[in-house]
């Protein structure tokens, strides 16, 4: 049985600080809840009301895109495919692409990110995870919640992709992953109410 965590999900992290440090107004079934560490407004640049409507309509699709592409579980080959590339070629460029996803880089650029607001929070994140990897592997919540995951597993779960939000949500974001809040995994009784949940 192998089931891959991925607590530390890169592309759906920038894609929450955005919503909540630029404040967009979003409409979307299955969004996920807010952010437990909310983070300070975003001071980089100004955003036009007409850049902010094209963000406001963008992010619910981006984040379908993002959200499902970290539910796919890795595929060793194309660290192999990569090598056989050319630097600077299309070949490689695609490939890249597969292995690291959509993200709101590619469609609004970088420029974002350039933000005090950004660093802090990301930092802030970074520091809470590493602190977090000091637990026993005994006291994990899949070791506590083992016979819940066993049941996932069978039901066709691979991945589980956690991101820092509140309160209980899981949403089946792929046919063999579950996205879900950090507060529900760190749950017994959410955590197994998610993992029942996948079918």
């Amino acid at each position: 049985m192998v089931i891959t965590v991925d607590d530390r999900p890169s592309a759906l992290l920038e894609m929450l600080w955005i919503r909540e440090a630029h404040d967009l107004h979003l409409d979307g079934a299955d969004l996920p809840p807010l952010l437990v560490d909310t983070p300070a407004a975003a001071s980089g640049r100004d955003v036009s009301a007409t850049e902010r409507a094209q963000w406001e309509q963008a992010w619910p699709r981006l984040w379908q895109a993002v959200a499902e592409h970290a539910g796919r579980d890795e595929d060793p080959r194309q660290f192999e495919l990569l090598q056989q590339t050319a630097n600077g070629s299309l070949e490689r460029e695609k490939v890249l692409r597969e292995m690291f996803g959509p993200s709101w880089r590619d469609e609004f650029g970088d420029a974002v990110f350039d933000d005090d607001s950004y660093q802090d929070w990301s930092q802030r994140g970074t520091d809470a995870h590493l602190s977090s990897m000091r637990q026993r592997m005994t006291q994990s919540p899949e070791h506590r919640n083992l016979d819940a995951l066993i049941r996932a597993w069978r039901a066709g779960m691979t991945k589980i992709v956690t991101i820092p939000c509140e309160g209980e949500y899981s949403h089946k974001i792929t046919s063999n992953a579950s996205l879900m809040t950090d507060t529900t995994r760190n749950d017994s009784d959410s955590y197994e109410r998610a993992l029942d949940s996948f079918h």
